[in-house]
């Protein structure tokens, strides 16, 4: 067997070994949370020891979890995808995939929607909690955390976002009420700061989080494709609250032109025009 092949070997077999360890400690919690477990400490051990193998541990689990999506296996894959932020915690796109996992492709696949709340939530705390703990510059994760409370939670394209809605208002009005904001990572400084910019929020609603994430993703943002997938966030969260309150429309419509100024595009030109001909708007 060649210095290659050994390596492999040797890495894949660590990999098991890490995994084998999580898994032992993921049975001892049985998913309480209804999210994926950190990992043990003894795994944790097994992983700081793989030194340059790590790399290649990562890719024996992305390979492995690519066969589990290949086969509709959501759960065991969401166990693999949380694993691979472990193994890759500064790569975005590992954050990316893993919460998706727990709060798209899990969810729909829980019988209630109390439980597929969990696993929504579940989610939201990986690209929060740990996640931007993590990488706190990486307009990726503010982007995905701003498109879960805009897409899950904010718009009617889950069936369950009436409930998430209703779980999410419980969750800050108690915030509010025990001063626990910051446990949500929310801070009253940039909640203001986006009061001024958007207009005054109910920070109760889903889509208040979503202008809040996005808001903060702009402020790192650097890459154009960033700003644009950050200011979509931004403008839809707005043309959404605009239907409540027609208030929000001129700022909804100044985040169009933005977006339309920053990457010009004939189908964004027309949806400004049929917005502001809806609204009366200039």
């Amino acid at each position: 067997m060649n210095a290659v092949w050994t390596r492999i070997a040797a890495g894949a077999a660590l990999a098991g070994c890490a995994l084998g360890g999580w898994a032992f400690q993921r049975g001892r919690d049985d998913a309480a949370d209804a999210g994926v477990a950190a990992p043990s400490p003894a795994a944790e051990m097994i992983v700081a020891g793989l030194g340059g193998f790590r790399s290649i541990a990562a890719e024996v689990v992305w390979f492995r979890a690519d066969r589990l999506q290949d086969e509709g296996r959501y759960a065991e894959l969401a166990q693999l995808a949380t694993w691979l932020t472990f193994l890759e915690p500064h790569t975005p796109e590992v954050w990316a995939y893993a919460a998706w996992n727990l709060a798209y492709n899990v969810s729909v696949m829980m019988p209630t929607h109390a439980d597929r709340w969990r696993w929504v939530e579940a989610g939201l705390r990986l690209l929060r909690d740990d996640g931007l703990r993590l990488n706190p510059r990486d307009p990726v994760i503010y982007k995905e955390l701003a498109w879960t409370f805009l897409l899950k939670m904010g718009s009617h394209l889950d069936d369950a976002s009436p409930f998430y809605r209703a779980r999410w208002k419980e969750t800050v009005a108690a915030a509010q009420a025990s001063g626990g904001l910051a446990d949500l990572g929310m801070d009253p400084a940039r909640m203001a700061a986006v009061d001024a910019e958007y207009g005054a929020q109910d920070w109760t609603a889903p889509l208040a989080s979503a202008l809040y994430w996005a808001h903060q993703g702009m402020a790192v943002a650097k890459r154009l494709q960033h700003r644009v997938e950050l200011r979509q966030v931004i403008y839809q969260a707005l043309m959404l609250e605009s239907r409540q309150d027609p208030g929000f429309a001129p700022r909804a419509l100044r985040e169009l032109r933005a977006a339309c100024e920053e990457k010009p595009s004939p189908m964004l030109r027309q949806v400004i025009e049929n917005y502001r001909a809806q609204f009366g708007l200039d």
